[in-house]
């Protein structure tokens, strides 16, 4: 059983459609594309040039990033593109169904809800930091034969815990010729784990997302990347957007991968690192904090007594945090995501604010 036969019929019967800069390179003299003779602005990239699909030099650099061949990797406008590919690919509208283990990242559910793909959620306890039930996992997954997809975050947003190598294995296995284990690795770069981008090899029903929003400070871009084995991603390039990245996002994009760049970035994580511990710091001993989740992220899970009263006070204090007034599971939590030092100084004053009566 190969990887097509887990993706819809008419995904794999469908003729993609085929741009003239897929059909031909964008050298010489132009005039197969009803493209603009000159472009009206100076900028990265030729704006009245559609850009490459996937541009061949930023693929090759990724790829080598993230330590994969160059057919294993399908670059997306953010990580959110690649969710949505894959929903599409492989689940039928009012038959097929995703897993998610929620509290999670939104655009699970939002995208499954989209395509009229069902959401089977597996919940996390609050009682246990919001650990990922494993077992819990298997045998939801083992009991409902419509779960095509399987969507895991690690570190996960907003928990910040990361999945173990063993449980992935136990669920690719369990998942093998039945369903796609997609991992969701936004937040990889900033905990211990190494990425699980080198079992694409081993299973064909893996994929890694990752993205250039976190770790390289550069969220703006909308750079994301699907990593799969080419057979995967010979599927999702079936229905992607012809052109998905605009010129000056690439040019960008290659300029943040330069070597010269690396130091740069390594700076930054490790500044990030030392300002994680300055937050958690001014976390502790706050009467109004019931719960600190530290997690591997960027960020930072607290349980407090009034989280609505205290996200509104912050922002009319001009200091902006994440609550979850929709989410049931996390009514009394906020997420801190790790700022500069000034920031946290920022944040330290409102809270001490807050915690001596206004």
């Amino acid at each position: 059983m190969g990887i097509e036969d887990l993706a819809r019929p008419e995904i794999v019967a469908m003729k993609p459609y085929s741009s003239a800069r897929k059909e031909a390179p964008g050298q010489g003299i132009l005039l197969n594309a009803n493209e603009a003779p000159r472009p009206l602005l100076s900028q990265p990239g030729r704006l009245n040039r559609y850009p490459e699909p996937q541009p061949a030099e930023l693929v090759a650099r990724l790829a080598s990033l993230y330590d994969v061949r160059p057919d294993q990797i399908l670059v997306t406008r953010g990580s959110d593109e690649g969710i949505d590919l894959l929903v599409r690919v492989f689940c039928r509208a009012g038959q097929d169904a995703i897993m998610q283990c929620p509290p999670t990242f939104g655009m699970y559910r939002i995208a499954a809800r989209t395509q009229g793909a069902d959401t089977v959620s597996v919940l996390r306890s609050a009682g246990q930091e919001f650990k990922l039930d494993q077992e819990s996992v298997l045998e939801a997954f083992a009991g409902d034969s419509r779960i095509k997809l399987v969507f895991l975050t690690s570190p996960n947003n907003p928990t910040g815990d990361s999945i173990g190598r063993d449980f992935l294995r136990r669920l690719l296995e369990l998942s093998r010729n039945r369903a796609i284990v997609v991992l969701d690795e936004a937040y990889i770069e900033f905990c211990a784990s190494p990425s699980a981008s080198d079992l694409i090899a081993e299973y064909e029903n893996l994929v890694v997302l990752r993205t250039m929003s976190k770790a390289w400070a550069a969220a703006g871009l909308r750079c994301g990347s699907v990593l799969a084995q080419s057979s995967v991603i010979a599927l999702l390039q079936r229905v992607i957007a012809p052109y998905p990245l605009p010129s000056p996002v690439l040019s960008l994009a290659l300029r943040m991968l330069d070597e010269t760049m690396l130091e740069q970035q390594q700076l930054l994580m490790q500044e990030i690192r030392e300002n994680k511990g300055v937050l958690i710091h001014l976390l502790d001993n706050r009467k109004f904090i019931r719960q600190v989740i530290p997690g591997d992220a960027n960020f930072v899970l607290v349980a407090v007594d009034d989280a609505a009263g205290l996200l509104s006070y912050c922002a009319r204090k001009g200091v902006i945090l994440r609550g979850f007034p929709a989410d049931p599971l996390l009514q009394n939590y906020l997420r801190i995501s790790v700022g500069s030092k000034p920031e946290l100084e920022k944040l330290a004053s409102v809270f001490d604010a807050w915690e001596n009566g206004r």
